[in-house]
C-alpha cells in the first residue's frame, strides 16, 4: 500500500472519530439554559448591581444581588422561552432574543455549543 493511501485512511478515520466525539459532546438545550442563566446572573451582579448599588440601596434598602438570586428560576423560564436551537448533530447554535418589556432594553445573543462547552460569539443590545 502506498504511503498516501495509508495517510488518507488515517485521516478519514481521524475525522470520523472527531465527528463521533463531537456528536456525543453536543450540549443539550437544558445545559445551554444553565449556562445562559449563570452568565446573565454574573452580568447583572457585576455590572448592573455595581452601577446602582449606592443610589438604590440607600434610598429603599434594596439588596440588588439578593434580588438577582431570587429571580433565578424565572430567568431560566424566560431564557427557555426566548431561545431557538439549531442542532447540527456535531454542534448546536442557540439564538436568544431577550426582550422583557418596552422599558428594559432587549438583547440578542448567539452562542455555539460544542464539546460540552458554550461560546457566545455575538451579544448585542437591540
Amino acid at each position: 500500500m502506498k504511503a498516501s493511501t495509508i495517510i488518507a485512511y488515517l485521516g478519514a478515520a481521524g475525522l470520523a472519530a472527531l465527528g463521533v466525539i463531537m456528536a456525543k459532546s453536543n450540549p443539550t438545550q437544558t445545559a445551554y439554559e444553565d449556562y445562559a442563566v449563570q452568565r446573565l446572573t454574573q452580568y447583572l451582579k457585576t455590572d448592573v448591581c455595581q452601577k446602582t448599588q449606592g443610589v438604590i440601596e440607600n434610598l429603599i434598602h434594596f439588596n440588588c444581588e439578593k434580588a438577582v438570586d431570587s429571580v433565578n428560576p424565572q430567568m431560566r423560564g424566560i431564557i427557555a422561552g426566548t431561545t431557538q436551537r439549531q442542532d447540527f448533530i456535531v454542534f448546536s447554535i442557540y439564538r436568544t432574543d431577550l426582550k422583557l418589556n418596552s422599558f428594559i432594553p432587549s438583547y440578542k445573543f448567539e452562542t455555539v455549543g460544542a464539546f460540552n462547552n458554550f461560546y457566545t460569539y455575538s451579544a448585542e443590545q437591540q
